[in-house]
């Protein structure tokens, strides 16, 4: 028996399987297949020869949702607010991360003004009911879904956060009446949180991603079933924990950043197992490069964030996405040279794998520059046609009248800026210092770009897992399963009841324990974390600390929790006022179910490194390189750059000045020389 799992993205499907009787971990990966991302799923499971029937445990994240909000290809929305607040959606946010940008634009909201209905009912900001609700607005709303053809109704009530009883009566009056055709979303389930516009705002990308959702998810676990699977299909959350599908169908939004969020818990692992408590994992496929945090071995991961502009109320791992894959295309723009974010997908591709593809790649750049063996692309399973390479890359090199060398090493620059550019995103832009992380490159092209990325903002270390074309589906099979919950609580320090707090913390902890259990996790196995959403009496933001070790009904509570948000305040803004007023805005409770890791032995590879040379640039300079074959090293190796190491899911590209060596976890360790005394080759 396997567990599986599976990292659906848009270019590759890449998979991990662990066969605890022989200890043994196995990788590959297989063209994704756009039309029915189904497909792909199957397909990766006869690449590495394991059938359904033989699953124990089978988890996946997949780009489903995310990719219907990015091709702006979701359901059609009926949004239904409360009497009087039906422009809160269209009105949004006036505040602007880039007050200065000339070229902001504000994202087309995803339900216009005529497709918004009011029905009449209300609370006050106190919860107490002001208006009953108008059952004959509610049929209204019925009739005009009916006749529009909606996909979706988003139910976004005021103050619904405290008394969900209108949007409750709602929900059922629409159900009842429209069956399982339509997808009814109710504010209060998706995010019980103040703060209007972006508790709309979470609904609304619900709605119009859930239904995608609800139809592959749907298909396949019927695929699944049909097949001998016996055991529940698991979905990575974008807070990094799995559910089991039944919970991902009914809030798809948990699942939009559900791919990427894998290789941020692999981070996890690795950096215990390194004892390296902070990391930059950076993951660069074929359509996109995605950067997350560790930091103190546990993911970095906030209450809310953006997506395509728009506001999530919900845990998700802070995650900086540019595109900037192995497929992003080169073109000319005026006179100069541009890299991405289009991208050749899945299909055609980078022209190297002859299916049609006419635009230079950064892939076809590398191939260009030598730094691929064609022969063991994709362990062998893709022949790379090196001349169509080649041929797309000279025709764009005569047109801005560089060599061809040239020109493919400057598109590989562009890219590596592109993406240490995101790196810092996450990092300076954030008061953290890159030189303090150590840098995880994965993904199907992450590895040949790591070490190049790193010299550009200073990074001395980079580690390269085994298999790291498959490395966020291994992340998959070392995350726990996760649920998340919110409660309102606002107080000052002068009225915080503790035991209220107290209160409040206790019934969440029973929530959470019940609905870890639900998912088939044992009583011993599951852990509660507490935390509370804490500022400064005047301010907008939060921050959110954790309650652990601290006992709330103490006398002590109040200044120690203040502590530790004066100290965080300091680590985030650079600043603090310790002593000055707070306020306690809500409580956030995380159950966790520990699964069982897969504990994989390290085997000894037979072979020796060997000594095949072939010519690569580095720096417009062509350059006797190493060509090592992964499988034929062993911890304790070493080696220096320049050097190729190639294996079944990615090419490790090791540049002149680096050295490396061979861990015991078989982890690659680069060692970057400082950009101030040895350059890097590029």
């Amino acid at each position: 028996m396997y567990r599986v799992a599976m990292d659906i993205g848009g270019t590759f499907t890449d998979v991990m399987t662990y066969d605890a009787q022989t200890r043994t971990l196995a990788a590959d990966k297989v063209l994704s297949t756009p039309g029915d991302l189904s497909e792909g799923v199957f397909a990766a499971l006869d690449a590495v020869d394991v059938k359904a029937a033989d699953i124990d445990y089978f988890v996946h994240g997949t780009t489903q949702g995310l990719n219907a909000l990015l091709e702006r290809r979701g359901a059609k929305i009926l949004l239904v607010t409360t009497a009087g607040m039906g422009d809160v959606y269209q009105i949004a946010r006036g505040n602007r991360d880039r007050l200065f940008d000339l070229h902001y634009k504000k994202p087309v909201p995803l339900v216009s003004r005529q497709d918004t209905a009011e029905v009449r009912g209300r609370f006050s900001a106190a919860g107490d009911e002001l208006v009953p609700l108008s059952t004959d607005d509610v049929d209204a709303v019925i009739d005009r879904v009916r006749a529009g053809g909606y996909d979706s109704v988003v139910v976004s009530l005021l103050f619904s956060y405290l008394d969900s009883a209108h949007e409750v009566a709602i929900g059922e009056r629409l159900r009842a009446a429209l069956g399982d055709d339509v997808l009814v979303v109710l504010s209060h389930d998706v995010a019980p949180e103040w703060r209007e516009y972006e508790r709309t705002s979470s609904a609304a990308l619900e709605g119009y991603t859930g239904p995608s959702v609800h139809r592959y998810l749907d298909r396949i676990e019927t695929e699944f079933t049909a097949n001998g699977l016996e055991v529940p299909v698991h979905v990575m959350q974008s807070s990094g924990g799995l559910v089991q599908a039944d919970f991902a169908r009914r809030h798809p939004l948990q699942t939009l950043l559900s791919g990427p969020v894998g290789g941020t818990m692999g981070g996890v692992a690795v950096s215990r197992l390194l004892d390296e408590p902070n990391i930059i994992c950076a993951d660069m496929g074929g359509t996109s490069f995605d950067v997350s945090l560790v930091i103190d071995h546990a993911p970095d991961v906030s209450p809310d964030g953006h997506v395509e502009g728009f506001p999530l109320l919900m845990p998700m791992v802070n995650l900086h996405t540019v595109g900037a894959g192995g497929g992003s295309i080169a073109y000319r723009e005026s006179s100069a040279l541009r890299v991405g974010p289009q991208s050749a997908g899945a299909v055609p591709g980078p022209a190297c794998y002859g299916n049609g593809g006419a635009d230079a790649t950064v892939t076809d750049a590398n191939c260009v520059l030598g730094r691929v063996n064609p022969a063991a692309f994709a362990g062998g399973g893709m022949s790379l046609d090196v001349d169509a390479s080649h041929k797309v890359v000279s025709a764009l090199a005569a047109d801005l009248e560089l060599d061809e060398a040239e020109l493919a090493g400057g598109i590989c620059d562009i890219s590596n800026a592109h993406m240490a550019q995101a790196i810092r995103t996450l990092t300076v832009d954030h008061g953290l210092e890159p030189n303090d992380f150590a840098l995880l490159a994965f993904g199907g092209a992450g590895p040949m770009h790591a070490a190049f990325i790193a010299a550009e903002i200073g990074i001395g270390r980079v580690v390269v897992p085994k298999s790291p074309g498959a490395f966020s589906a291994w992340g998959m099979l070392e995350a726990d399963i996760r649920r998340d919950f919110t409660r309102q609580f606002f107080a000052t320090r002068e009225t915080l009841d503790q035991q209220s707090l107290s209160d409040v913390v206790t019934e969440l902890t029973g929530q959470a324990k019940e609905a870890i259990l639900i998912q088939g996790m044992d009583a011993d196995r599951i852990t509660i974390e507490h935390f509370v959403d804490m500022r400064y009496e005047s301010q907008d933001s939060t921050l959110t600390i954790s309650l652990d070790g601290l006992d709330i009904l103490s006398d002590d509570f109040q200044q120690n929790v203040e502590d530790r948000f004066s100290t965080a305040h300091e680590q985030r803004y650079g600043h603090s006022t310790p002593g000055a007023p707070v306020q306690y805005v809500a409580i956030r409770t995380t159950g966790l179910g520990k699964v069982t890791r897969a504990e994989a032995d390290v085997e000894r590879a037979a072979g020796d490194v060997g000594d095949v040379t072939m010519p690569v640039y580095f720096g417009g300079e062509q350059l006797d390189t190493h060509f090592i074959n992964r499988d034929n090293l062993n911890p304790g190796d070493t080696f220096a750059g320049p050097a190729i190491v190639y294996e079944g899911t990615a090419t490790t590209v090791v540049p002149p000045g680096c050295d490396c060596v061979v861990d015991e976890h078989d982890f690659i360790l680069i060692t970057v020389p400082a950009k101030s005394t040895k350059k890097v080759g590029a």
